[in-house]
């Protein structure tokens, strides 16, 4: 498959104080429910939500600077935007080949996509 340069925010990373009330008020508020979570019931050290969330407790965080982890990007062909990012001159991460820091600190996590999964997410028109 020829590198079509195609790719879409599967989520955000958030550094937060508060896990709990955050799990509580985008389900409550935004009906973004919790997809998967690691660490001790009630007490989680990452949730991911449905809606492309991923909070991480940090209670000792305090902000306003570096409160985004990283961006988690599904891409068509990860081989090939690994390769198409490397010729940026960007540094590779120690948590893996497919974590990416930018120039400016912004850090990426790139994820190979299943089936059409990239042009159905691009299909979609939200505001449609």
């Amino acid at each position: 498959m020829a590198y079509s340069k195609r790719a879409y925010v599967e989520h955000v990373a958030i550094k937060v104080k508060d896990i709990g009330w955050h799990i509580r008020f985008f389900r409550e508020v935004l009906g973004m429910t919790v997809r998967e979570a690691m660490g001790p019931d009630g007490a989680p050290e990452k949730a991911w939500t449905i809606g492309g969330l991923q909070f991480n407790a940090d209670p000792s965080f305090s902000g306003p600077e570096g409160r985004m982890a990283h961006l988690g990007i599904m891409v068509e062909d990860l081989e090939a935007a690994l390769a198409e990012a490397r010729s940026w001159g960007v540094k590779e991460l120690p948590m893996g080949r497919n974590w990416l820091a930018l120039p400016d600190g912004l850090e990426l996590e790139l994820m190979q996509a299943h089936g059409n999964a990239v042009a159905e997410a691009l299909a979609v028109e939200p505001r449609a």
